[in-house]
């Protein structure tokens, strides 16, 4: 299950200081958002980031299987704090996130591949990649490399969803889509905005929602704070599509056979 960790260059946000504005409830459970790379984890996280106060946030490390004996204080369950991750399921993950509330987000795998290849060749991805940054490779050619792994680099697409997302189904621990949250965030003003960031608010353990929820949304969902929102990336090698291929779809049915039905795409 190891791999090499790979270098990720971001730019540090400015949240911290947007929290502090707001009255905010401490937490009474750890809660842990584990998700796939590239599914809107910053996203996620900034959003509850402006729920909950600075000293029950627990730094900004993501908690990964490599780095997760450095960062067990995260889940003491005698100091609830909320962290973050792409962390793997195993029994040493299991057993030290057992009192931590767990909120799993997914996003549909169509346009995941897209998403972690314009990320893979991107300035802010480590080194790891420079050969097929350097290469001429072909677009599709990457995707493919997306859906079935590089050899020791890069999970295949079906262990890496198993691993951080499906194998995590279980008592305390919910699903949440990266489509649902995007459209409540877009949608803040709605009755199915509120309703989304209600549900996920209870989830964390800190409902219901203030009175000034949207504009703690507002705040965090903004994507100047985010360093891998796409508009963010730089120097992109290979120019990816908008839209996955018929060939790539049918490759991702066959590589992954029943994915997008346990995750709820259709």
């Amino acid at each position: 299950m190891s791999q090499k960790r790979t270098p990720i260059r971001l730019k540090a946000d400015t949240l911290d200081k947007e929290v502090g504005k707001f009255s905010q409830r401490r937490l009474r459970q750890s809660v842990f958002l584990n998700s796939i790379p590239k599914s809107g984890s910053h996203l996620v996280k900034n959003v509850m980031r402006m729920f909950v106060p600075l000293e029950d946030v627990y730094g900004k490390h993501f908690i990964q299987w490599g780095n997760l004996r450095e960062h067990l204080r995260a889940f003491d369950p005698r100091k609830p704090q909320l962290s973050w991750g792409h962390l793997m399921f195993s029994d040493a993950s299991a057993a030290h996130t057992a009192h931590a509330r767990k909120i799993i987000l997914v996003r549909d795998p169509y346009s995941w591949v897209l998403a972690r290849a314009r990320f893979y060749v991107s300035d802010q991805f480590g080194d790891n990649s420079s050969v097929i940054k350097q290469s001429g490779m072909s677009a599709d050619h990457l995707i493919n490399l997306m859906i079935f792994g590089i050899h020791q680099q890069a999970l295949p697409m079906r262990e890496m969803y198993n691993m951080t997302a499906i194998a995590w189904r279980g008592p305390n621990a919910t699903w949440i889509r990266y489509e649902d949250l995007v459209h409540a965030v877009k949608n803040v003003d709605t009755p199915a905005g509120e309703a989304f960031f209600s549900k996920l608010i209870e989830l964390a353990g800190i409902g219901p929602l203030p009175d000034d929820w949207r504009e703690r949304v507002k705040i965090g969902s903004d994507r100047e704070q985010s360093g891998t929102a796409r508009e963010n990336l730089r120097d992109i090698k290979i120019e990816i599509p908008d839209k996955l291929s018929d060939e790539h779809k049918e490759m991702i049915d066959y590589a992954a056979p029943g994915l997008r039905k346990i995750l709820g795409y259709k």
